[in-house]
């Protein structure tokens, strides 16, 4: 019996799905993808195939509170009516914080749900809207098997010296460390450069994952070992329209010199930041390049010299580099970026072979670059589907 694997990954106003059928040990093969956006204004559900064409579409105009349980029934109703002789058996989730105590996916039960609800305030923006898909799933599908894939999993392997801050230790033990995020990603590449190049793989390797939401990972022999992300994933490099790294007495002025509250200040550092507050113009990378606006190349120039400054400081935290990987939306279609990051990094041995780079080849670096360049697409809702797969199988055993 093929199995169907559904891959749920949802946000505050929307929420994805990819359904893939596996079949055996072959690697599971996406059927449909998709997403109900507009959710509490004007539901609207779509469903592509893997090469973009619309499977089905659905909107809700007049139903603005329809509830997730509604959606999810409609959803898993049409998911199962594709399956053909497959059977639904899991669905995996991407949830964002694992806190300190989770470093593998995990099998969706009372107890874990509890666990995770604790960590709520350490992603408020986040969390909640992770976990909801999971209980309303657990109404309308009750049998179905459900796991947990955390995006801070991957980098529990980081020593405490990479997750702690020099605060009092009554405040770290109450969690205020160092997580790291984009996880998922990141494992997802390091598996692929085992395929693509194993040598390079067992050495030290800096992932840039550059899109809306960004960050940088040192991956040593295989395992994270310093992340820019920390506490929360507005830290480290800019964003879309996230600030980054940043004074914490910034935060003390804005609260005592501005009289700014927590949630003014908390718009300001996620929504109204990075590209789109230095630019003026727009937090879309392909806007800010063709932009003869000054603060656009400015936005740019800031947001190279952080991945710049970001990555000597991870090669320092290896002792040295080896490979160099760009992946998720600008680090996967801007060469330009690409060309800037790579020029800046020069001294730590990359040699970049333009060609290659204007086409967006696999491999971008020089024949005789000491350091390897890598441009490899991600694939966290295909990771997901792989841990569970395994997590199935491991129930089986």
């Amino acid at each position: 019996m093929r199995e169907g694997i559904l891959v749920i990954n949802a946000g505050s106003s929307s929420i994805k799905f990819s359904l893939y059928i596996s079949n055996g040990d072959e690697k599971p093969l996406l059927s449909c993808k998709g997403q109900v956006e507009g959710i509490n204004v004007a539901p609207h559900f779509i469903a592509k195939s893997p090469h973009g064409g619309v499977l089905n579409e659905q909107r809700w105009p007049d139903q603005p509170n329809m509830s997730h349980e509604a959606l999810f029934k409609y959803m898993i109703e049409w998911i199962e009516a594709q399956l053909g002789d497959a059977e639904l058996k899991a669905a995996g989730h991407r949830v964002v914080h694992g806190g300190s105590q989770y470093s593998q996916p995990l099998l969706v039960n009372d107890e874990l749900m509890e666990e995770l609800e604790k960590l709520i305030p350490l992603a408020p923006l986040h969390q909640p809207h992770n976990l909801a898909p999971i209980r309303a799933l657990t109404k309308v599908h009750p049998g179905l098997t459900q796991v947990a894939c955390f995006d801070t999993a991957f980098h529990r392997s980081n020593p405490w010296t990479a997750q702690s801050f020099a605060l009092p230790r009554k405040i770290t033990g109450e969690g205020v460390k160092r997580y790291g995020f984009h996880g998922l990603s990141y494992e997802f590449i390091a598996r692929q450069m085992r395929q693509l190049s194993p040598a390079a793989a067992r050495g030290k390797v800096v992932v840039c994952h550059l899109g809306s939401g960004a960050s940088m990972c040192a991956i040593d022999g295989g395992k994270s070992v310093a992340s820019t992300m920390g506490f929360t994933a507005v830290d480290g490099l800019p964003m879309g329209t996230r600030t980054g790294t940043m004074d914490a007495g910034v935060i003390l002025y804005l609260l005592q010199q501005k009289g700014m509250t927590p949630k003014e200040i908390e718009d300001l550092l996620y929504k109204q930041s990075g590209l789109l507050g230095v630019s003026g113009v727009s937090n879309d990378m392909r806007i800010l390049l063709e932009s003869s606006e000054p603060h656009a190349a400015e936005a740019v120039e800031l947001f190279v010299y952080r991945i710049s400054r970001e990555l000597g400081s991870l090669a320092a935290a290896m002792g040295g580099l080896d490979a160099l990987v760009f992946t998720a939306g600008i680090g996967e279609r801007s060469p330009q970026i690409r060309e800037r990051v790579c020029a800046h990094a020069e001294w730590l041995g990359v040699e970049m072979d333009q060609e290659a780079n204007q086409r967006d080849s696999l491999l971008i670096s020089a024949a005789d670059s000491p350091v390897s360049v890598w441009v490899i697409p991600t694939d966290e809702e295909m990771m997901i589907a792989k841990h569970t797969r395994e997590l199935l199988r491991s129930l089986r055993d």
